[in-house]
């Protein structure tokens, strides 16, 4: 009997232990009421350097006696210092045109701590503003006053959604790190949702209440900070997507709204700010057609049209999917946003006797089209698209004036395009990528001297997308601040001036030639020391972080060639020089070679680096981690000289 009584003892003993170590779960709380110790707060537990901390965002979506979609938001943000200040601007965008989407009862206040209590100070509603985005869109904007350090900062809003089709996604994860996330759904029995769930953290509550509201919340979600080579933020967040699937009387048949891609594509068809705008009449286009027309090939009218119009339009720096002010006006003024540029250019396209087709697309920051979705929400912008053959494609964006006809733009690849044929009717879903390498090739024939100087000649040819991003660099900057981003802020290396060749020729690389001396630090009077590395982007490793929570994106593959010959100075001979050497990761997919030679008094080195892939996934980061850690390592390896 002692011995059942002691066992029963130790069982109650080691619960009320696991009891007290058991964390507590964070709780979101009403308007206006907040706990002394949030308001004593000075860093988020979980991710000490944070400037601010999101202490809960908290939704519940409901449907009222009319179906409408009803989000009731609240949002709580502790401020930690001057850094997270900046979260006291609030922005928030919805669906206004035909009232299809609204936001009532917003109410927001700043919670500031005096003589050790609490002071509110509410948002006057004179400060709270309503701006006209654009004829779809609106946004709610204001700021929150007498924001300091330890500011606690709250608002709540109801959004209204007119249709069944607009239930919200909804992200657990953001910028900042989040003490508690909940999203709770009440959705009628008659209608049934998609969900796609992108969850690595487990639920701290997944439960339906009495109120049949289905709870789900995860807490200390640490913040999904940059990363270099990151995607869009939403592609990476903890997040539920829905999509209506179905709807089920209680009587009658059931009917299907499970959208496909030929729906969504047929919709854009049919719609009057995007299918509608392509056969609109151009002032003045007959000379424009008709020159095109005169024109031998399509690929001639191609560049020509799109070289016409990049060159005629100014962007307005809006990416949009639709037409705002429709293409004639945007014609006449000589401004618009991307869709009604490439509206523009497939009208005109197609008025010439090229097949060309309006095509919705997503930028790499606004996020990667997830195929199963069907839905045109994912795309936020418009290119025209003309297929060739079942390997040849164009697809032109007129709107940045840096692009080219035959170069699918940099911020559209590894993600998909719908294009919109309303002529055969036919709407496709098409992976845009670009499998060629782009090189870069950079040739240095040098002479060291016994001072410790370097001086001698560059030859830089760069390809594709390499040779727009450098045009681009040049002629935002100004010379001399390329000049300083080509010597990569070296201040011991002087270059006089670069030349340029084919700068305005899109079909051939671009070529910069320089001259250049360069003071080789650490040399002293017995060793000179330099490192052949020079005019590239391959100095400092921008994968250093051991763990990483995004995929990498490259958009495109990158192929280096680095040839240096280097006369070594009379009176000195080599006394460390680095090993030739061929090393690849596993999958083989980045390969690392290095060639080193001495002849004649001159030491030969070539540097190449092939990525194979552009994307490499995060899951494969630790050996693409490890190898780039020795593969930089190899690049900034010194050669020294000896005295003899």
């Amino acid at each position: 009997m002692n011995k059942t009584f002691t066992l029963f003892f130790l069982g109650c003993l080691a619960l009320s232990a696991n009891a007290q170590t058991t964390p507590s779960i964070p709780v979101a709380q009403a308007f206006g009421k907040v706990d002394q110790s949030d308001l004593e707060l000075k860093a988020c537990e979980f991710e000490k350097d944070a400037n601010a901390e999101i202490l809960f965002d908290k939704a519940g979506v409901y449907f009222d006696t009319n179906y409408n979609i009803v989000t009731d938001r609240h949002k709580r943000i502790k401020i930690f210092n001057d850094n997270g200040k900046s979260e006291a601007n609030i922005r928030i965008e919805y669906y206004s045109a035909n009232r299809a989407e609204y936001i009532t009862g917003l109410q927001a206040e700043t919670i500031n701590t005096t003589d050790g209590k609490p002071e509110i100070i509410k948002v006057d509603k004179k400060q709270i503003f309503t701006e006209v985005v654009d004829k779809y869109r609106s946004a709610v904007v204001f700021s929150f006053p007498n924001v300091k350090p330890g500011s606690i900062i709250e608002f709540k809003y109801h959004l209204t959604a007119a249709s069944i089709g607009d239930f919200p996604d909804w992200y657990f994860q953001s910028h900042l790190p989040t003490r508690y996330s909940e999203l709770g759904t009440n959705i009628p029995d008659v209608l049934y949702y998609k969900r796609l769930e992108s969850l690595h953290y487990p639920y701290v509550i997944d439960k339906t209440n009495s109120s049949n509201m289905h709870i789900q919340a995860l807490a200390n979600i640490p913040s999904l900070r940059d990363e270099p080579f990151m995607g869009a933020r939403n592609d990476n967040s903890e997040r539920i997507l829905f999509q209506l699937l179905s709807i089920k009387p209680t009587q009658g048949m059931v009917q299907t709204f499970s959208d496909t891609w030929t729906k969504v594509g047929q919709n854009w068809a049919d719609d009057e700010d995007f299918g509608g705008q392509i056969n609109r009449k151009l002032n003045g286009e007959e000379a424009i057609i008709s020159k095109a027309k005169s024109l031998k090939t399509d690929e001639d009218k191609i560049a020509y049209l799109f070289n016409t119009v990049k060159n005629t339009l100014k962007w307005d720096e809006t990416y949009a999917r639709y037409a705002n002010e429709g293409t004639v006006k945007v014609w006449d003024k000589k401004i618009g946003n991307s869709a009604e540029i490439n509206l523009i250019l497939t009208h005109l396209l197609k008025k010439s006797g090229v097949k060309a087709y309006p095509m919705l697309v997503s930028t790499r920051n606004h996020g990667r089209i997830n195929p199963a979705y069907p839905n045109s929400y994912q795309f936020n912008s418009a290119v025209a698209y003309i297929p060739v053959d079942s390997n040849k494609y164009y697809v032109l964006d007129a709107s940045n004036k840096y692009n080219i006809y035959n170069q699918i733009p940099n911020n559209f690849l590894n993600s998909f395009g719908l294009s919109v044929n309303k002529d055969d009717k036919v709407y496709d879903l098409k992976f845009l990528d670009d499998k060629d390498p782009v090189r870069q090739v950079v040739l240095i024939n040098a002479e060291i001297k016994p001072d410790g100087k370097m001086s001698g000649s560059a030859d830089i040819s760069s390809f594709s997308y390499n040779r727009i991003n450098y045009i681009k660099k040049y002629k935002t900057d100004g010379e001399k601040k390329y000049i300083d981003y080509i010597r990569d802020d070296n201040n011991n290396m002087k270059i006089a001036s670069v030349t340029f060749e084919n700068m305005e020729v899109d079909t051939l690389p671009l070529r910069q030639k320089m001259d250049f001396n360069l003071d080789l630090t650490g040399s002293d009077d017995n060793y000179i020391y330099f490192n052949s590395n020079l005019f590239t982007d391959l100095k400092t490793n921008p994968f250093l972080n051991e763990t990483r929570v995004t995929d990498i994106d490259f958009g495109y593959q990158d192929n280096y060639s680095i040839t240096g010959v280097f006369k070594l100075p009379a009176g000195y001979k080599v006394d460390a020089l680095p090993k030739s050497i061929s090393m690849m990761i596993p999958d083989k997919s980045v390969v690392f070679r290095r060639m080193v030679a001495e002849q004649d008094g001159s030491l030969m080195i070539r540097l190449n680096v092939d990525f194979k892939k552009s994307m490499y996934f995060k899951e494969n980061y630790p050996e693409f981690h490890e190898f780039c850690k020795k593969m930089y390592e190899m690049l900034n390896e010194q050669i020294v000289l000896k005295k003899s």
